[in-house]
């Protein structure tokens, strides 16, 4: 352990200069205007792969972005570890609201980070989570300490669904063949109190289009004559939650996994300050769906949200005027046992047949997955646990988290391995919001855990 701590301060600069160049690169995905930017970005991660170690390593086509894969296999029989990372990142609108600019990467102090952070979109989601890998990788290849086979898998797609991935895992399923599967892409409670997250909720993805008249028309010759379809839209809206915030969708609560009493006890172990949590929200109270905790609401509960919504008018000034037509985006995470197309399906039927008349309404799915839930007696989990507890000082706390990767329920499916989310993340950090960090504390301590998770993994599968 010490000879990684060392490595690691001996290496600290270096470290954070290349995570730095990579996070300069904008590769939004979501976005065609950066589409160049998201392949040179794999061509950077490629790079690093190579430069720390691996034998192969090889950029593979898909539909839309590659995927870069590498791998070290020092023997066949040995366990072989595959790593899931992501290269894309999310759109860094409202661009005004960031402190400095997004794909311009500074390191700030904060009253989290004393230590510093860094401040760049995909710092923390996911280039530096995923760069720990690549790094912690490095270390056992110059230490000669690496214990058993290694694979990479890193996607350029995650941010808008990952839709060519299920494609080049049914295809590659001997190529991805592993005993373990680590992922870095979610957070942890505190940096004094590390977690492990054993389950991820789904998605399901959609928009929505409400047409009213054929042209915009004047709200003063025609207002109160024809409907509204902002006016409209915003009632199918408010219509999706009742008065106790439970969604109205017919059906949609039909496979809701149940916790018992016991199992919420459980969770309830873990850390949480609501006072902490109001205050660093700037909230002066919470909301959400009757009968469960903050900590029950966004992770072992169903939800439906409004992503974002518009029509008619919006630019400087007044303009009296009946919009043709009105838009939403809405997302639907969802809890084990719940199948994103069944809902997606439920949504669709139940919001169009809500519509009054004088409007038609279309429903446009864009992407989901399922939710998954990992064992705790695994020796993944196990490992896992070993290798946070001998760098923090203290066992991890097995958590539910709110987020989706939807590929998990698919690596389980196709590749037949578990998944250990060790994630080293803070909810503070701003993941998918303006002035996204990563704490340079949190960035080094990953990378000096995760070659003990190799070590203690291989150990307990002799």
């Amino acid at each position: 352990m010490e000879n990684i701590k060392s490595y690691v301060q001996e290496n600290k600069e270096r470290f954070l200069n290349e995570l730095i160049e990579l996070l300069k690169i904008p590769s939004v995905s979501a976005d065609t205007a950066y589409s160049q930017d998201v392949i040179d970005t794999s061509e950077a991660v490629k790079q690093s792969l190579e430069k720390a170690g691996c034998d192969k390593v090889e950029i593979c086509e898909t539909a839309g972005y590659p995927i870069v894969y590498g791998e070290k296999i020092i023997d066949p029989s040995l366990p072989t570890v595959l790593v899931y990372g992501h290269y894309d990142v999310q759109p860094a609108d409202p661009i005004e609201l960031w402190t400095s600019p997004p794909f311009e990467p500074v390191i700030k102090t904060t009253e989290i980070h004393p230590e510093g952070a860094i401040f760049a979109r995909g710092a923390c989601d996911d280039k530096g989570q995923m760069f720990m890998h690549v790094k912690a990788f490095e270390y056992m290849i110059q230490s000669n300490t690496l214990p058993c086979n290694v694979k990479f898998m890193i996607e350029g797609e995650e941010e808008v669904g990952s839709v060519n991935l299920k494609t080049f895992v049914e295809n590659n399923v001997e190529k991805l063949k592993n005993d373990v599967i680590l992922i870095s892409d979610t957070g942890m409670i505190s940096n004094q109190q590390p977690s492990i997250t054993t389950g991820l909720r789904g998605l399901s993805y959609v928009e929505v289009e409400v047409t009213g008249p054929n042209r915009d028309l004047h709200s003063g010759l025609y207002g109160g004559a024809v409907a509204n379809p902002i006016n409209i839209l915003a009632k199918m809206i408010a219509s999706l939650h009742d008065e106790n915030n439970h969604i109205t969708i017919p059906g949609f609560y039909d496979n809701v996994e149940e916790l018992s009493l016991e199992e919420r006890a459980e969770m309830a172990k873990a850390p949480f300050s609501l006072e902490n949590y109001k205050k660093a929200l700037n909230l002066n109270d919470v909301y959400g769906e009757k009968g469960y905790t903050t900590n029950e609401r966004n992770s072992i509960r169903p939800t439906l949200d409004i992503n974002g919504i518009w029509g008619g008018y919006t630019g400087e000034g007044a303009k009296t005027v009946i919009a043709s037509q009105a838009f939403a985006k809405i997302s639907m995470r969802l809890v084990p046992n719940q199948d994103w197309e069944n809902i997606t399906e439920l949504f669709a039927k139940h919001f169009t047949s809500i519509a009054p008349a004088g409007v038609t309404v279309k429903v446009k799915p864009h992407h989901g997955g399922q939710g998954y839930v990992t064992p705790i007696d695994s020796i993944g989990y196990k490992a896992a646990n070993m290798a946070y507890t001998e760098t923090f000082g203290v066992p991890a706390i097995p958590v539910r988290s709110g987020g989706s990767i939807p590929i998990v329920a698919l690596f389980e499916k196709e590749l037949k391995s578990k998944t250990i989310l060790m994630g080293f993340g803070l909810d503070s950090d701003a993941i998918h919001s303006p002035n996204e960090h990563f704490g340079v504390f949190n960035y080094l301590k990953g990378i000096e855990t995760i070659p003990l998770f190799y070590k203690y993994f291989v150990e307990l599968s002799k």
